[in-house]
């Protein structure tokens, strides 16, 4: 008789839907389930004023193109000039660096490279500086509109090296641009330039 008492407190605890036996993961069971992050959306930007970011320091990691900006959608496309060379006087040209936050947020980081008769921008040369500085260490950067320029923070404390993805430079800037690609007289952008 006992037996059967056993016998029923068992049953009993084991038709409980938040048994902990039931539910309690072993371990080594989680060892076979990695996963690994799939990254499908880059964003390109400059740092946040209150991030921390690294850039890649290799060169394979960046590359000079042109660019043009929709302020006001805040879009930035990629031009193949030699495509379409009509939209020129819309594009600037630009370094884009790969960054990367504390966070680990990949991003994509455009910084203006000096025009082409020589003048020097404050703005785009204390921008130049700062994704220099970030290849070895932590920055963050503050506009300053009385110094006409970015001013660049460095980390005081140690932060951790950065784990960047293992995807080339190609890989990142395709994600990025996703759409964002002007190759074609056709392309809506050019067509709303023209008032179309």
């Amino acid at each position: 008789m006992a037996d059967s008492k056993l016998e029923l407190i068992d049953n009993a605890v084991s038709s409980d839907p938040y048994d902990l036996a039931k539910l309690r993961i072993d371990p080594e069971h989680l060892e076979g389930n990695n996963v690994r992050k799939l990254i499908t959306t880059i964003p390109v930007r400059k740092p946040g004023n209150q991030e921390f970011v690294r850039v890649r320091s290799e060169p394979a990691f960046r590359e000079t193109m042109a660019f043009l900006e929709l302020k006001d959608d805040r879009e930035v496309y990629i031009v193949d000039l030699s495509a379409v060379p009509e939209i020129q006087p819309e594009t600037y040209v630009a370094t884009l660096f790969t960054a990367i936050t504390r966070t680990g947020v990949l991003f994509c980081w455009p910084v203006k490279v000096p025009a082409a008769d020589g003048r020097v921008n404050a703005w785009h040369q204390t921008l130049a500086t700062a994704a220099s500085l970030a290849m070895t260490r932590w920055i963050r950067i503050k506009a300053n509109m009385s110094l006409g320029g970015y001013e660049i923070y460095e980390a005081e404390s140690t932060i951790p090296e950065p784990d960047w993805p293992g995807l080339t430079f190609n890989e990142i800037y395709r994600i990025a641009f996703k759409d964002r690609l002007i190759n074609t007289s056709d392309h809506p952008v050019i067509k709303r330039l023209r008032g179309g």
